[in-house]
């Protein structure tokens, strides 16, 4: 009887283990390490809360992580389907901006977009931004304002090409530049309405990075952008030789090698009218 009772017992004990690892295997670890939340948005039944990098947003290219806590059970929701559109307040109108689609890639409660803010606020315009998203068949919405303050650097430009069409053009990386051959990559975006920003194919960028500061030298090996997939960025090689301000001039051709927008850069021209900025 005995070795029966012991038997049970380590029968009852290794289902028991087995259940509570199989469960805690169910539950994602902090999956927001490495990021910081910007802010809260909140309606009666959940609480979207907002994340990137730095914690905060900037006017230019913003990679946007985000999550939705259920208030009843305080759990986080793990399917659903979201959309989001930034609008910007201004005294006479009201625009949006280039953004992605909302989806998630490699973790269970957290989803994640691209936001392109080409202007920023000020003491009376202001963005806000509303998600819409269906968990379970039901349709939610939540908005709040976002605070999107001014970039110390030009990392995006809304311009009017020679074709008569207005884009944007966003910088999106290095995120962090290096003394080296730097992967670039940015986004150029047509200004279809004041609501609609499709990403636009078959264009190329040249670069020609210049340091104002040490005689506007250049640097070598720099490479054209090109988009290596349909309604995707465009990428290419910035070549950066020395820390320190670096103007990034910019010529953005057609398929017809036709310049839409930018200058070259020559002894009297020392800069083109289409640039970003960094400094590191």
């Amino acid at each position: 009887m005995k070795i029966l009772k012991y038997t049970a017992l380590l029968f009852l004990s290794i289902v028991l283990f087995s259940c509570s690892s199989d469960d805690a295997s169910e539950i994602p670890a902090d999956e927001t390490t490495g990021l910081h939340k910007i802010q809260e948005i909140a309606n009666d039944t959940h609480t979207i809360e907002l994340f990137s990098s730095t914690g905060s947003l900037v006017q230019g290219y913003n990679h946007v992580s985000l999550r939705i806590k259920d208030k009843k059970t305080n759990t986080y929701i793990t399917d659903a389907e979201i959309s989001w559109t930034p609008l910007m307040h201004m005294a006479m109108m009201q625009h949006s901006c280039p953004r992605s689609e909302v989806g998630k890639v490699d973790k269970k409660t957290i989803f994640e977009g691209d936001i392109i803010f080409q202007m920023a606020q000020n003491e009376t315009e202001y963005w806000e931004l509303s998600i819409s998203y269906k968990i379970n068949g039901a349709i939610y919405t939540a908005s709040d304002k976002i605070n999107v303050p001014a970039s110390a650097k030009r990392t995006v430009s809304s311009f009017k090409g020679s074709d008569g069409n207005n884009y944007v053009i966003a910088y999106i990386a290095p995120s962090s530049p290096k003394v080296a051959l730097n992967d670039m990559t940015v986004g150029i975006y047509k200004i279809k309405d004041m609501m609609t920003f499709p990403f636009v194919d078959n264009l190329r960028v040249k670069i020609d990075p210049r340091m104002p500061s040490m005689g506007n030298h250049g640097s070598p090996n720099n490479t054209d952008l090109m988009q290596r997939d349909v309604y995707g960025p465009y990428m290419g090689t910035l070549s950066l030789t020395m820390t320190g301000y670096w103007k990034i001039n910019l010529q953005v051709l057609n398929a017809s090698h036709e310049v839409l927008k930018g200058e070259a850069v020559t002894t009297d021209n020392p800069s083109s009218s289409l640039y970003f900025e960094i400094e590191f």
